[in-house]
């Protein structure tokens, strides 16, 4: 096949939540690992990031996946749905996934997701995971499609778990209320894992306590150690702003690049400058220092 006959073929005869709604969904996990278990369990050869939650789940795992490329990793990014080609949805840092490897991995592996009658998603997880496998990643980002406890990628055993915010979102599938809401989603938290929620609510905080609790995994609530502030665009030849230690993430957003730094101590900090979307360089900063650029323009 080539690669449109290829696309054609997933759209068509796989079912796909975006185009045909309840009917594309199918909750639990057996397909998904049955589909790794053919393909030689590729989740367990990478080290991995699981994020969930109703919006920022997307940008939080761009974001997270530049900063760990920036960092030197080779670093896989797994998102849903894409905007305008299907290969978005499978990153080697930050450029998509080959058409080649796509219909190579579709041929090989048709008779079998067939007979697992697996859904567009679930082979969607299967090829990304297998990719990141073979292509030896240090870590991937990987976004939930759907909910989490049920969701497709969640077989991985990930070095942490991110929840972001919650709010009412595929109420027949998840549940009517938050906190069943945010249950679906805490299904992402492993036993010894640590999980952090980007946002404290008080209607669902209670349950990711209980979840951590129940898995003895670390929880932490980024907004009781973390403040977030947008700051305006550094001159050309200023820098960024004055890093205080302290709780005080701050982002500052020029037409060339990001910053982005975050207090590791009470008396340290760390400068990450992104050139979108990789970053060039990092500083490590002592107190109270300027937070000078730390890659050339």
């Amino acid at each position: 096949m080539t690669y449109q006959q290829t696309l054609d073929y997933l759209y068509a005869r796989l079912p796909m939540f975006q185009r045909v709604g309840v009917a594309g969904y199918k909750p639990g996990l057996q397909r998904t690992e049955a589909l790794a278990e053919a393909t030689g369990h590729p989740e367990r050869r990478f080290r991995s990031v699981h994020v969930a939650g109703t919006n920022g789940k997307g940008s939080s795992s761009h974001l997270l996946a530049a900063v760990l490329q920036a960092a030197g990793y080779r670093v896989g990014l797994y998102t849903s749905p894409h905007l305008k080609e299907f290969t978005e949805r499978i990153r080697l840092n930050g450029q998509p996934l080959a058409p080649e490897f796509l219909v190579e991995w579709v041929a090989r592996w048709r008779p079998t997701f067939e007979q697992a009658e697996a859904s567009f998603f679930e082979v969607c997880v299967a090829l990304a995971f297998d990719y990141f496998a073979q292509e030896k990643v240090d870590v991937a980002v990987v976004e939930v499609g759907l909910g989490g406890r049920l969701d497709s990628t969640n077989i991985l055993q990930p070095l942490v778990s991110l929840i972001t915010n919650i709010s009412l979102d595929h109420q027949a599938l998840l549940g009517d209320t938050l906190p069943l809401i945010a249950a679906e989603k805490a299904g992402i938290i492993k036993s010894g894992t640590p999980a952090i929620i980007s946002q404290t609510q008080p209607a669902v905080a209670a349950v990711f306590e209980q979840k951590a609790r129940q898995e003895g995994a670390p929880l932490l609530f980024a907004d009781h150690h973390y403040r977030a502030e947008l700051l305006r665009p550094p001159a050309p030849d200023e820098s960024c702003s004055t890093c205080e230690s302290g709780t005080t993430v701050r982002l500052c957003w020029t037409m060339w690049s990001w910053a982005w730094w975050a207090t590791t101590s009470a008396t340290t900090c760390r400068a990450y400058w992104l050139r979108w979307p990789s970053c060039a360089a990092k500083a490590s900063l002592s107190r109270k220092a300027t937070c000078a650029k730390a890659c050339a323009r």
